[in-house]
């Protein structure tokens, strides 16, 4: 192989700045007190932020809060007074627009429009609908930035939520973690960039499925993939070492297995053998930190409080919203929760009450608790599902109960800290809740925008496979949504 050309093959943007700053990896060995690798077998795990933004970012971490299923939106945040006039009625032809459906609605023969079962108040300087199932959200309305324009080509769960981890509705691409991890890497050498928590809604058992790619580096290198947390005795799997092995040995292990692995890239000159080497050193040093990290005993009778009745149940959205802010604390980049149990196809009201009992109260703490601490300035925090809900009624409709299809024409999310303007609205919908009417936001725009709170430009961050410069927000026109910015 011509030496050049090896070079260019490793020399991705992120081994740059894991180069520039090779030495951490060093000193965080140091500082486990468990010596005994030389510091050139020894590359970062991560590289570091050093430099690798494209100008000055407002933010330094994203807390992804994915809500998996699907979120009525009209049930929560786009509210219309006029709804309850069109309650029972057919939706027009003229609104639905020939829109392709579900296989789950498209055989019905009647379509009535449903409004929301639930009383809806303003709130906060930007007097925003919020529906009385989220108080406590409500509470912060000041806070936060609330988009109900947003918009995407996909009707069903698996196209629809990789679309949003990784920009493409086709699997097999770097997700928004990993895009992070490789192109400004992390602020904390012994934990992952990119860290996925997972819980399970009380609004409807089981939810879909979460599948390992939606958090995967797809074509990039390896060690930007994401990292599962698990609840219980070992929150990553196969972290901790076999009975009778301690670090000495541990690490002894890890150094003759170094000198094979540079042995062999260096026959072959590939990269992949770097990264794994990385991942080996950052799996010794989170053998220490994550212990740690995912102790919450230390945490105060008020933090609790805050955070709700399950905030000390292992496992649940609250528990992990405060390891999320443990985790933002500590530096990590990226920090991803999925919720499920938003995919309501029927008994809509009873399911949605108890989903939203599950994430109100701590969504709203993680806020005022990251505000509290000095965080929510430089810390991002993403609030949303993959498409929202339709306003006509699947199935039967009853006094007091209704399901909703799946609908990508418009829904709703929201974003708070991390130079979001808060107490502010964007976007509107027609009164049905059905089309945008002012200022559309596709998936690619949304993104866009979260690289530009992080210090990046969107089509500057790029990754050449397969011939082609990849990125996050592909080649279709991007804007970044600058009027949400503060």
């Amino acid at each position: 192989m011509n030496s050049l050309h090896a070079v260019h093959r490793a020399m991705t943007r992120g081994m740059f700045f894991s180069q520039t700053a090779g030495g951490l990896g060093l000193a965080a060995l140091a500082c486990l007190g468990v010596g005994g690798a030389s510091a050139s077998r020894i590359p970062a795990a991560r590289p570091v932020f050093a430099g690798g933004t494209d100008f000055l970012p407002r933010a330094k971490r994203v807390i992804y809060l994915f809500q998996s299923g699907g979120p009525a939106h009209m049930d929560l945040f786009d509210y219309h007074p006029e709804m309850n006039k069109i309650h029972g009625q057919e939706l027009p032809d003229s609104v639905r627009g020939g829109q392709r459906l579900t296989t789950m609605t498209s055989g019905q023969t009647s379509f009535p429009c449903v409004a929301p079962m639930f009383q809806f108040a303003r709130q906060g300087a930007s007097g925003t609908w919020f529906s009385e199932t989220l108080p406590h959200l409500a509470g912060v309305a000041d806070e936060m930035c609330v988009v109900k324009s947003m918009q995407t080509e996909a009707i069903n769960h698996d196209p629809a939520i990789t679309y949003f981890n990784t920009g493409s509705q086709q699997p097999g691409k770097p997700s928004l973690g990993s895009w992070l991890s490789y192109g400004i890497g992390s602020e904390n050498q012994n934990l992952p960039a990119y860290v996925v928590l997972i819980s399970q809604g009380s609004g409807r058992p089981g939810g879909q499925p979460l599948f390992s790619r939606l958090w995967s580096s797809g074509f990039l290198p390896s060690n930007h993939q994401g990292v599962r947390f698990r609840s219980g005795q070992s929150p990553v799997l196969f972290l901790a070492n076999p009975p009778g092995i301690g670090a000495a040995t541990q690490r002894q292990t890890l150094d003759r297995l170094t000198r094979l692995n540079e042995i062999q890239a260096a026959v072959v000159g590939d990269p992949e053998i770097d990264t794994r080497i990385a991942q080996y050193e950052m799996a010794f040093r989170m053998q220490a930190s994550v212990p740690e990290l995912v102790d919450l005993s230390g945490e105060s009778d008020r933090t609790f409080e805050l955070y709700g009745h399950n905030a000390r149940k292992p496992g649940s959205f609250a528990a992990n919203c405060i390891l999320a802010r443990r985790m933002a604390e500590r530096g990590v980049r990226f920090i991803q929760l999925f919720h499920r149990g938003w995919d309501q196809h029927g008994d809509l009201p009873k399911a949605l009450r108890a989903q939203c009992l599950d994430i109100d109260q701590p969504s709203a703490a993680l806020i005022r608790d990251l505000k509290d601490r000095g965080l929510l300035d430089d810390t991002l925090i993403v609030w949303g599902g993959e498409f929202g809900r339709t306003i006509y009624c699947q199935g039967a409709l009853s006094q007091n109960s209704y399901g909703r299809d799946h609908h990508g024409r418009c829904f709703t999310i929201w974003l708070a800290g991390g130079g979001i303007k808060g107490g502010f609205e964007y976007g509107r919908t027609d009164l049905f809740s059905y089309n945008v009417i002012e200022n559309p936001v596709n998936i690619r725009d949304l993104n866009a925008t979260l690289l530009h709170c992080l210090g990046i430009d969107h089509t500057s961050l790029s990754f050449k496979f397969q011939g082609l410069e990849q990125r996050l927000t592909g080649v279709e026109p991007a804007r970044v949504v600058h009027e949400i910015l503060s």
